[in-house]
């Protein structure tokens, strides 16, 4: 899913730059207000796991990867703000030091990895485990259910960012300038790709509740301690 550089226009990857600002300004003023002992090292943590999922790429037609991210369990454990940030990071570290997504695409493979998913993500797993007891198995089911449809969300909006492309900037003979397939080729191969790698996104949420809820639940129980303490603060 991580875009390289060359296949958004100029325009296209400012945009996203655009798109990706609030977002980033909005998390970092949040995540002032619960900084704490214990979030300062798990967002540390889950920002190194979501580096270490998202290096085991399946490469896919047209230029780009599968892969999972580790945003939707992020956010389920530290809440959707610190997910953009921590999933940022770890994709801004991958384009600068491992040629892993193109700089002029850190904008867009932000916005679709760490805004997308984690917020895609956390509103379904809350939609189906509203309510229920921290050791329901609806806690398991929804981070797997959550974990396989924001990535595909995510695979999708990278699609349709790569199918417009040729759409709006191409040469006076209709040659692409960036990249070459439109909407009807780019998001089959894209989400044909996705459909089975959702599955290792679903399976790394859905597990690693199931162990949280075994192991240590008061995880489960931290994004709604550090959501009560940011509208105390905000109150």
């Amino acid at each position: 899913m991580h875009i390289p550089d060359g296949y958004l226009s100029p325009a296209s990857a400012g945009a996203m730059y655009v798109a990706a600002m609030p977002f980033w300004y909005v998390a970092a003023r949040r995540l002032r207000t619960v900084l704490s002992n214990k979030m300062v090292p798990l967002l540390s943590v889950f920002s190194a796991l979501s580096f270490t999922i998202m290096m085991f790429n399946v490469p896919l037609p047209g230029g780009t990867s599968g892969h999972a991210v580790g945003g939707v369990l992020m956010a389920i454990v530290l809440g959707p703000w610190p997910a953009v940030l921590g999933v940022s990071i770890a994709l801004i570290i991958q384009a600068l030091f491992f040629g892993d997504g193109g700089i002029t695409a850190i904008g867009a493979n932000c916005f679709n990895m760490a805004v997308i998913i984690p917020f895609v993500g956390y509103y379904i797993y809350r939609l189906i485990a509203v309510r229920a007891p921290v050791s329901s198995f609806r806690h398991v089911v929804g981070g797997f259910v959550a974990g396989y449809i924001a990535l595909n969300a995510a695979a999708l909006a990278a699609a349709v960012e790569f199918g417009i492309q040729p759409i709006f900037w191409h040469t006076a003979d209709g040659t692409p300038l960036y990249a070459p397939y439109g909407l009807d080729k780019a998001i089959p191969a894209m989400m044909i790709g996705h459909l089975v790698a959702g599955l290792a996104e679903a399976l790394v949420t859905g597990l690693v509740i199931l162990y949280l809820q075994r192991s240590n639940q008061s995880l489960l129980l931290l994004h709604k301690r550090e959501k009560t303490a940011v509208q105390g603060v905000l109150s």
